[in-house]
């Protein structure tokens, strides 16, 4: 039974865990307290990847306070060489008497292992302590473990009777300052940002994050931007080659064959890989598919109606963030999404609502699919 304390301590974890969102790509976010009774002497969070974990920096910071003490973690404890060596074996030679942790890591390498390694050394084990809001703060990195693919997050803007743009395409801007600011931070935590070549095209995005470097941590590091291009339309001059960051763009294998077009875009630092078509469309799955394979957790897209719609009825999207602009369009206006006639109501896409907030003038709505299994939400 866990007592107010651990639970206080535990919170307090998820907090340093939060510092990281935007940084510890493609780790999870994690953060550590270390407590002599309920006297907190040390606390840890992991910064990025290939820098000590949150429970080496909070056992440096404890010295020799660490002996004897309880250790509270929002992730189970690795047990594994990756880019840095073992927690277990720090927590195990600092001499701490019991670990308390949030969430098992869903890595295959450690998926308990992490907790029978500190139990053989003797040390009292409890977990499950504010299990679901570690697993929230971690989303993609849980359902990259699981399934091979990021966390899918579809970011839309529209009018107060559901449209996206006038019929000639403007949209600049549908929601004020604080949406777009939020929409940014967004971003940051995102491991890629993807767009279709239709956006690219019409609106000629830089897909940056533009924060300022030492507010909340975010630092400069820029998400892979994603293009799908079937043709390889992309423009040379796009404004996407111009924010720094990686641009990685999916197109056919057949456009492949035009040589002066991938050898034009290469040359702005591009790289370009051929994924299948199925229906006269990439393979979005297949898509998704190669994101898991480099190591994206989260995937924030920001597209049109065709490649939104598309993701919707493929029931490829884990969250939905929708901006409402009290504003009215009209008729004529573009829809938010391309879908196909339903012939019935039952047949309806439905989500359910997780979380408001008002930003501005305007309202953001968080919502998951009804068929999609339920994760706390926080926010």
């Amino acid at each position: 039974m866990f007592s107010d304390y651990d639970r206080l301590a535990m919170q307090r974890a998820l907090s340093l865990a939060a510092r990281g969102l935007a940084s510890t790509d493609p780790n999870p976010r994690v953060g550590c307290v270390i407590a002599q009774g309920t006297q907190t002497v040390a606390e840890g969070w992991h910064a990025r990847a290939g820098e000590a974990h949150a429970e080496v920096v909070a056992l440096q910071a404890a010295g020799q306070q660490a002996a004897g003490a309880t250790v509270y973690v929002t992730f189970e404890p690795c047990c594994h060489h990756g880019r840095t060596p073992p927690c277990v074996e720090a927590l195990t030679q600092a001499g701490v008497a019991r670990v308390v942790y949030a969430a098992t890591d869903p890595n295959p390498q450690v998926n308990g292992r992490g907790a029978e390694a500190l139990r053989a050394a003797g040390i009292t084990v409890e977990a499950g302590l504010l299990e679901r809001e570690a697993l929230e703060l971690n989303c993609g990195f849980v359902k990259r473990m699981q399934q091979g693919r990021p966390w899918v997050r579809l970011k839309l803007a529209m009018s107060l009777d559901g449209r996206s743009a006038l019929a000639g395409g403007a949209s600049r801007w549908i929601t004020g300052d604080a949406a777009r600011a939020d929409v940014q931070r967004w971003r940051a935590r995102s491991s890629a940002l993807l767009t279709g070549i239709g956006t690219v095209l019409a609106d000629d995005p830089q897909l940056d994050v533009r924060l300022p470097a030492a507010s909340s941590g975010y630092g400069p590091r820029q998400p892979l931007r994603v293009v799908l291009d079937r043709h390889l339309r992309t423009p040379p001059g796009a404004r996407l080659f111009t924010a720094g960051g990686e641009v990685l763009i999916l197109t056919a294998m057949s456009a492949l064959d035009d040589a002066s077009a991938g050898a034009s875009l290469s040359a702005r630092g591009a790289r370009i890989e051929s994924v299948p078509v199925v229906d006269e469309r990439l393979a979005l799955g297949t898509v998704l598919d190669r994101l898991g394979e480099l190591e994206c957790n989260e995937v924030l897209v920001e597209a049109g109606a065709t490649l939104a719609g598309e993701l919707v009825r493929q029931s490829l999207v884990d969250e939905l963030l929708l901006y409402v602009a009290p504003k009215l369009l009209g008729d004529k206006a573009r829809p938010l999404f391309e879908l196909p006639e339903l012939r019935a109501l039952n047949e309806a896409h439905a989500f359910t609502l997780t979380g408001t907030r008002q930003l501005g003038d305007d309202l953001r709505l968080r919502l998951r699919p009804r068929v999609e299994p339920a994760l706390a939400v926080s926010g």
